[in-house]
């Protein structure tokens, strides 16, 4: 259960307290070590990332994603090692998703092939080991024509479960009023979109010898959650069902802070109607990457109901094993770790129970 329902009845003072008391709680749990907790057979992975071969081939040069894989590893990649990590740690089906930075490289022409090539690639897999993977398939934003055609052939031809976003094209963030068209077809569509961070315009190297994916990409989530608020992109596609990567990045940790400063601006009722802490709620986040982990869980418990908790693990680029160890740590009984780790997933994308 969240601990708090809605912005209009929660005070600073009540949503401080709620975060204490969750993280009180977290620090309180027993630490099951992982070889005593009961494995889940039938996980559901949220955030797990295809490396298409053909995309790797024309790409890599200028594919910088920062972290401790060796190139080498990142072109070797294959289904077959990814089906390897989730047969070993008790996945069914995993949903792929791009990792940053995606398939916009400025090029019209390039992202809308880009994409398509990404596209088919998936589902080629998809058919060849039925019942493994889903599809948050990516488009070529900031090319709205080209999005727009791409969501139909992903959605209507593909069967995708839903659309693949990064969290900032060219520098601007999701509530930028350009991508507005396309948010309105997908919120016709009653969309599940996926967001994941990539690196800021502003702020991909700010401390030099720093990876963005230390810090930079966990606020650059925050940065375009804010956006979405304050712009009133969010209130304006209820029907969207939004899914932020990394446990929302930095935003559990400032979700008190901007329930107090987003709630002074002078529109606050236009664009956030229910107030910040029901739309910081109505989202959905998942556990990739250590947002897992008792500190990151309770704070995350804190802003949204359990039931909008996704089991994630980022992989190729996080461990899955690390990522379910976080969760094995928090000491979550029974019924709440197979929300997250299955059910959750299940009530937001039912086609995956049949599965």
């Amino acid at each position: 259960m969240a601990l708090f329902s809605c912005g209009c009845c929660l005070g600073r003072r009540q949503f401080l307290a709620a975060g204490m008391a969750a993280a009180a709680t977290a620090i309180a749990a027993p630490r099951v070590h992982a070889q005593a907790a009961k494995p889940a057979a039938k996980r559901i992975d949220v955030h797990h990332h295809f490396l298409p071969p053909q995309y790797m081939k024309e790409e890599h040069e200028r594919i910088n994603f920062g972290h401790d894989l060796a190139p080498s590893a990142l072109l070797s990649w294959s289904p077959s090692k990814s089906l390897e990590q989730m047969d070993s740690n008790g996945i069914a089906t995993a949903i792929v998703s791009q990792s940053t930075p995606g398939v916009w490289y400025g090029d019209v022409a390039g992202g809308r092939r880009t994409a398509r090539m990404w596209n088919d690639y998936a589902a080629e897999q998809i058919r060849t080991y039925p019942g493994r993977y889903g599809l948050f398939a990516p488009i070529p934003l900031p090319d709205a024509d080209g999005s727009l055609k791409e969501i139909e052939y992903a959605l209507d031809a593909l069967k995708a479960d839903g659309i693949g976003l990064l969290t900032n094209y060219d520098g601007k963030y999701l509530g930028d009023s350009g991508f507005a068209p396309v948010l309105a077809e997908l919120n016709r569509r009653n969309a599940v979109v996926y967001v994941h961070p990539t690196s800021a315009t502003c702020c991909g190297s700010v401390i030099p010898g720093l990876i963005p994916q230390a810090i930079e990409y966990p606020f650059d989530t925050t940065r375009t959650i804010a956006s979405l608020l304050i712009s009133g992109a969010a209130a304006k596609n209820p029907n969207i069902r939004w899914i932020f990567a990394h446990g929302g990045g930095a935003t559990p940790m400032l979700a008190a802070r901007m329930l107090e400063t987003l709630s002074h601006r002078p529109n606050m009722n236009e664009v956030m109607p229910n107030g910040v802490a029901a739309a910081l709620s109505a989202f959905y986040y998942d556990t990739g990457n250590h947002a897992g982990s008792s500190g990151s869980l309770a704070a995350l418990r804190a802003m949204t109901p359990l039931s909008h908790i996704l089991f994630g693990t980022d992989y190729p680029f996080s461990k899955v094993s690390d990522n379910i160890e976080d969760l094995n740590l928090a000491g979550l009984p029974d019924n709440e770790r197979e929300a997250i780790d299955r059910t959750n997933a299940i009530t937001l994308l039912p086609r995956l129970g049949a599965a």
